[in-house]
């Protein structure tokens, strides 16, 4: 093998690397929810009825076509497109989604920040 060969072949190696390390950056989970109870936030996502107008794995009925589907929510980069998806961030959204991003079509359904930490917990196990 050349000598230039082998600089092509180091470059293309070194541009997928940092292409891969970059991909990594952007897909990293979002941070758990220490105080949530997952089990309690699927009954509450039952209770709010939030399958009316969403699809969420795991949840009875919850086949709405209103709002995006859940699923493999915890791999996810954004909410409501433009928030980070953390835990803090989908607190405040499912909190008061209307004090967030003004006029979306996600009601605030007075959801308390306990239960909005249990539903944060319930959506983060959807991988």
């Amino acid at each position: 093998m050349t000598t230039s060969s082998r600089f092509l072949l180091a470059a293309a190696i070194g541009s997928a690397v940092l292409l891969a390390g970059c991909n990594q950056a952007e897909r990293v989970p979002p941070m758990e929810v220490v105080n949530g109870n997952p089990e309690r936030g699927a009954q509450l996502i039952v209770d709010y009825g939030c399958g009316t107008c969403h699809v969420i794995p795991g949840i009875p009925e919850a086949n709405g076509l209103v709002g995006p589907p859940l699923d493999h929510f915890s791999r996810r980069s954004f909410i409501a497109g433009s928030l980070r998806n953390n835990a803090e961030n989908l607190q405040k959204w499912i909190s008061n989604p209307q004090e967030v991003e003004p006029g979306t079509a996600m009601p605030n359904l007075g959801v308390t920040s306990e239960e909005a930490t249990d539903i944060t917990a319930y959506l983060y196990t959807l991988e």
